[in-house]
């Protein structure tokens, strides 16, 4: 699996395309801007099969309905996450002056396996940054897409619609720290780093 990491857009969001080098099969998740930057390393040889969202911020999508119409793909994202995106003010957006909403063409929920050709993952529900947000795991790679749940050494902001700390943490010990130490956490912002690294030393987590 190859992983080409694009931070894109006014907070320079990490956008990500994954994809299988034998069979061509991409995945975008969260495009947050930078459309031009991302159609180029699709159209490299590779067949967009969808566009995954972590969660519904405004910096997280603000590229999706621009990608869905060059590509035909379709957007995906939570069950819980579908009317934020959809409102400028709860996504944030219009906090930033940015008047940015997508409608999800499908949904998914906590512990569902999407398979999209030859690459699949599992939807992980990890709300408290945002009331819907999921991290996708891809397992048998060792790889955690992790939108802005976790970062290194840090978490996610708290202080936006639908967002609640105590959640969030909880989410973060129950549900994240417990995949193998050595998984590789590719954030929505920043570096990447490890589950076993931010166990020890995440400030936030109040461990190590």
């Amino acid at each position: 699996m190859k992983i080409e990491k694009f931070a894109v857009g006014a907070v320079m969001t990490n956008c990500y395309v994954v994809s299988d080098e034998e069979s061509g099969d991409a995945l975008v998740i969260d495009p947050g801007g930078g459309a031009e930057k991302i159609s180029a390393a699709l159209r490299e040889g590779r067949k967009l099969r969808a566009i995954l969202l972590t969660h519904g911020h405004f910096d997280h999508i603000m590229a999706a309905d621009a990608l869905r119409r060059e590509f035909s793909a379709k957007v995906y994202c939570s069950e819980s996450e579908a009317e934020l995106v959809s409102d400028p003010v709860m996504n944030v957006g219009r906090m930033f002056g940015m008047e940015c909403t997508v409608a999800a063409d499908k949904t998914f929920r906590d512990g569902e396996t999407l398979k999209f050709g030859t690459l699949s993952c599992r939807v992980i529900a990890t709300p408290g940054h945002t009331a819907g947000g999921v991290c996708f795991y891809f397992e048998e790679e060792g790889v955690l897409f992790s939108g802005d749940t976790l970062f290194f050494e840090s978490v996610g902001r708290t202080d936006v619609p639908t967002a609640n700390e105590r959640t969030l943490l909880a989410s973060i010990r129950e549900k994240l720290l417990v995949l193998p130490e050595g998984t590789k956490v590719c954030p929505g912002h920043g570096t990447s780093t490890t589950i076993g690294y931010e166990a020890e030393n995440n400030p936030f987590l109040g461990w190590g």
